[in-house]
């Protein structure tokens, strides 16, 4: 049986956690690292994982048709988000606009980034980089769980705005990630928007939203003029 393929976005501090993790099951599966930074793949070079010098969004754009079996965001940006807009923006104009503030009031220690951004988490406090996420606590503090975030981010109401959500999947403690199902799901719901879109990758404690606007080019009628 040939083993699952795990795409890694990015080698920084919880690429490597990812790649660690993962590696370290009875059964691991193909690991593919992809960054642009050599020294963070060269951090790296002694794991059993294909090593990739790209920029992920272009590695993603450029590769997702190759169909890995889930795809772990670990880079600094909110992924699922910068793989759409860039894909809409080949298709016409792309505006991308700050989160609504009609988002603030209906989740959970709301954080802005000062770059239009949005940040949202059950917990205030820092959390442990190896949670394992468990469905019915929260396992720093033991408390029941209130419920899932991705579930109350997908009832968010913005006014004039498509809400929508892609959800991370706990795949190892502290690693998260979506299936390339998810991005065309993503993709669909976006093409058949007739209005501005609020992107939330979420999994069941924290989630970011971005925002964007689209817009296409005016067709010139060759016979005006």
């Amino acid at each position: 049986m040939e083993k699952p393929v795990y795409w890694i976005l990015g080698a920084g501090r919880f690429g490597r956690l990812a790649a660690e993790r993962l590696l370290a099951r009875r059964r691991p599966p193909h690991l593919v690292v992809v960054d642009r930074d050599l020294d963070k793949l060269r951090s790296l070079a002694e794991e059993p994982a294909e090593l990739v010098h790209h920029e992920i969004i272009d590695f993603l754009l450029a590769n997702l048709e190759n169909e890995p079996n889930w795809v772990i965001p670990a880079a600094p940006i909110h992924v699922a988000f910068a793989w759409l807009s860039r894909t809409l923006s080949e298709r016409g104009g792309v505006e991308i606009l700050p989160v609504p503030e009609a988002v603030d009031a209906q989740v959970p220690n709301p954080w802005r980034d000062g770059k239009g951004g949005l940040y949202t988490s059950v917990a205030r406090f820092r959390c442990p980089d190896n949670c394992s996420e468990p469905r019915d606590r929260c396992t720093a503090t033991g408390l029941p769980r209130a419920g899932d975030l991705f579930s109350l981010l997908a009832k968010v109401k913005v006014p004039g705005y498509l809400p929508l959500v892609v959800r991370s999947h706990q795949l190892a403690p502290g690693v998260g990630g979506y299936r390339p199902s998810a991005l065309r799901r993503l993709m669909a719901r976006a093409n058949a928007a007739t209005g501005p879109i609020v992107v939330a990758t979420a999994c069941r404690c924290h989630g970011v939203f971005h925002a964007l606007g689209r817009h296409t080019t005016p067709r010139i009628d060759a016979r005006q003029g």
